[in-house]
């Protein structure tokens, strides 16, 4: 069976967090996670390799990307739209 986006998505998280998979929550933001702006850029760049994906992320300027990383959901939500369009 493959892996769900949410799935490989919370397992790239928990990963740089270094915590296990099942302690990530969807409400949990990446503070929560204790995951920091290099944790976070490494996230990303884990994530597009993991997609095969362009995740619309600004490290240097976070608010104004279009990639929301409120909250694990916002960021699994992101990423399945964006596996989707990649689709299309």
């Amino acid at each position: 069976m493959t892996e769900s986006v949410k799935d490989r998505v919370i397992r790239i998280l928990a990963e740089q967090a270094v915590l296990e998979v099942s302690d990530v929550g969807m409400d949990n933001t990446l503070e929560d996670l204790g995951i920091d702006s290099l944790g976070l850029v490494e996230s990303i760049f884990a994530i597009e390799e993991a997609f095969d994906i362009q995740v619309p992320f600004n490290a240097n300027d976070p608010t104004e990307s279009e990639f929301d990383i409120s909250s694990v959901a916002a960021i699994v939500r992101a990423v399945e739209a964006l596996v989707a369009d990649q689709k299309v």
